[in-house]
């Protein structure tokens, strides 16, 4: 929590940066483009390597590596000596990192319960998960406000997210679990565990159709780099409100994993699925239309809590589905499109934000449509994939 609470500070602080720098849509929708490529090269690999090697040993190595990247942002933000091509370059090392933390950190997950307590423990890690996404951007906007909008705020953001990896490695060092794998993936290659890897994926009809309706959703409706223009053209909040807008999500999506922590999600898990995906389609629509702070707030913090209860939804089905010797590669394989979509997403929403003379009118634009693609990919799927609509747990 600590740590993701110092990483999404992080994320706040450099979509204000570069908005700082360019007040440029695209440049916005280039963020996410800079976070996506490194996952969509990377991830198979981190998968393979989380189940080959020591998984805490791998999350110590790319804990250093992002604190490093978060050393250097400080450093060159305080200097002025940071660049709009500095900022894509080092959110890509952490985007790199991450596709190595990732499939490490998921893997090793379901050794830390019983297996009949894995849905509560989900949710409950997707509980601190979300507070660290309430606060990181909430404490941002403050720090950025504070300090007169300029770039010393950033900079110390930057520090503190530094400062907050340290969380990750106590947690790590004082773990009892053991992160070590099986020696029998020790004997294939690393080829070959690939490829038993995207088998195993590509041939599970219901991960294919969750990671296909996952991405598609998301990349429509990723318009989290766009909130910068909402708070400062639209809504007229400053980087303080900024702040408070880019938690909303989070803070719904916190008020979902305690629901769902403490009262299993009903058993027809298809349907809820869908349903889910369909409100957050319809609650991106409310928030593109809005030019209530109040209403926009609520509608973001409804997205949350929307992708929040198929976030749980998913990772059920795929972590009691995918054997413990395969659970690095599986998550490998759906970080491209649990990841990859909103990333992409983020530069969908730019470049059709561009296209407008008016960054506000473009950002509007874009959110609203990238809402109703949503609801008419829900619909498709709860048409053609009766594996996902008929889902049972």
């Amino acid at each position: 929590m600590v740590s993701l609470t110092g990483s999404q500070m992080q994320v706040a602080a450099i979509d204000w940066h570069v908005y700082l720098l360019t007040r440029s849509p695209l440049a916005l929708g280039l963020v996410g483009l800079s976070r996506v490529i490194p996952i969509v090269s990377f991830s198979l690999l981190g998968g393979v390597v989380a189940d080959r090697y020591d998984r805490k040993k791998v999350m110590l190595a790319t804990q250093t590596t992002l604190t490093v990247v978060a050393v250097l942002l400080g450093f060159l933000t305080l200097t002025g000596r940071e660049s709009l091509w500095t900022l894509y370059v080092l959110t890509g090392m952490t985007s790199a990192a991450g596709a190595f933390d990732n499939p490490a950190r998921q893997a090793l997950v379901p050794r830390l319960v019983p297996p009949e307590d894995l849905p509560g423990a989900l949710a409950m890690n997707l509980t601190m998960f979300h507070v660290g996404m309430i606060g990181g951007p909430a404490i941002a906007g403050a720090l950025i406000a504070s300090s007169g909008e300029g770039t010393r705020g950033l900079a110390s953001i930057y520090f503190l997210n530094a400062v907050s990896f340290l969380g990750v490695v106590m947690t790590l060092l004082g773990m009892g679990a053991s992160g070590k794998v099986e020696d029998v993936i020790q004997k294939d290659s690393p080829w070959t565990s690939l490829r038993q890897g995207l088998r195993f994926v590509f041939t599970t009809p219901i991960m294919v159709w969750t990671m296909a309706l996952d991405f598609v959703a998301t990349f429509f409706s990723g318009a989290n780099s766009l909130l910068p223009i909402f708070a400062d053209q639209v809504l007229r909040v400053g980087a303080l409100g900024f702040g408070w807008l880019r938690a909303a999500p989070a803070l719904g999506a916190l008020v979902g994993s305690v629901y769902t922590s403490l009262k299993p999600i009903p058993a027809r898990q298809g349907r809820v699925l869908l349903w889910a995906v369909a409100a957050y389609g319809a609650a991106t629509i409310v928030f593109g239309l809005s030019r209530s702070y109040v209403l926009t707030f609520v509608a973001l913090a409804a997205t949350g809590l929307a992708d929040l209860v198929s976030t749980v939804v998913r990772q059920i089905v795929r972590q009691m589905i995918t054997p413990d010797a395969m659970r690095g590669r599986m998550t490998s394989v759906n970080m491209i499109f649990f990841m990859g979509g909103p990333q992409l997403g983020e530069l969908e929403a730019g470049l059709v934000a561009s296209l407008f003379a008016s960054a506000a009118f473009g950002a509007t634009v874009s959110v609203v449509s990238g809402g109703l693609a949503t609801l008419l990919v829900a619909g498709f799927v709860a048409w053609r994939a009766r594996i996902v609509r008929d889902y049972r747990r």
